[in-house]
């Protein structure tokens, strides 16, 4: 293939914006922050799952503090109406009373068990509160940092993006310049080669491969014409002659 050697040369200038274009997408997948908001994303599930833990706990001890306070109910007044039954001498049977009054003692045991039972209800609904409390601080600390980091981050991708589109007007502009032949054959061999199609030849060494030329090929480079597009031997890349390719 034939080119012209000023178009061969912008080749170079088109490589350079394709690997600065190439860079800005590897930063733009390999963002800390990226890493960063999928592990705070996993923290804040696991404070999610520790929030419904905690709130099932309080609900269950919530329920058990109710049930105890409507336990000792019917047992307050069932107490309350035997002793007004005592106090207003309605109960004549002396045996009648006697067994009155060994029901009040029983109630009144049974009112310390229930109220103790209660006590240690409040106690449980007061430990679990605090828990589910703790929980969801965990939980809005997770979420704030998350928030945080993802600003960060929609921030750096704006930023590369802005980046990328000056560099893709650039090459817009510096393709035009190039043959339509001489562009398909370096786009062809950049797809196939890690992104490089084109590099300079430099002091008898390929910039793509970094392989040194052999006297051979170097003699087959100095007998080319300006406009032959020449190649590497080794990578197959295009090599760019310039002032200091040694030949």
């Amino acid at each position: 293939m034939k080119a012209d050697p000023g178009a061969q040369g912008r080749l170079l200038d088109l490589q350079a914006t394709d690997t600065a274009m190439a860079q800005l997408d590897h930063r733009r997948a390999t963002l800390p922050e990226t890493a960063t908001a999928r592990s705070l994303q996993a923290d804040r599930a696991r404070a999610a799952e520790r929030v419904i833990a905690a709130d099932t706990v309080l609900s269950d001890a919530d329920l058990e503090l109710k049930k105890a306070e409507q336990d000792l109910v019917p047992v307050r007044e069932r107490l309350a109406r035997n002793e007004t039954r005592v106090a207003d001498g309605s109960v004549g049977d002396p045996k009648a009373l006697q067994g009155l009054l060994e029901e009040i003692q029983h109630l009144k045991r049974r009112i310390d068990e229930l109220e103790d039972s209660q006590l240690e209800a409040m106690e449980r609904l007061d430990e679990a509160r605090a828990v589910a409390d703790r929980a969801q601080e965990g939980k809005k600390g997770v979420e704030d940092e998350l928030r945080g980091v993802l600003a960060v981050r929609e921030t750096r991708l704006g930023e590369i993006a802005a980046e990328r589109d000056v560099l893709e007007r650039e090459r817009h502009v510096i393709a035009a310049a190039v043959p339509a032949d001489l562009l398909a054959l370096y786009t062809r061999i950049a797809d196939k080669s890690g992104g490089v199609g084109a590099a300079k030849l430099q002091h008898g060494r390929c910039g793509g491969c970094q392989l040194e030329a052999n006297n051979a090929d170097m003699n087959a480079y100095r007998a080319a014409a300006p406009d032959e597009v020449l190649r590497c031997e080794e990578c197959g890349r295009i090599l760019i002659r310039t002032a200091d390719s040694g030949l």
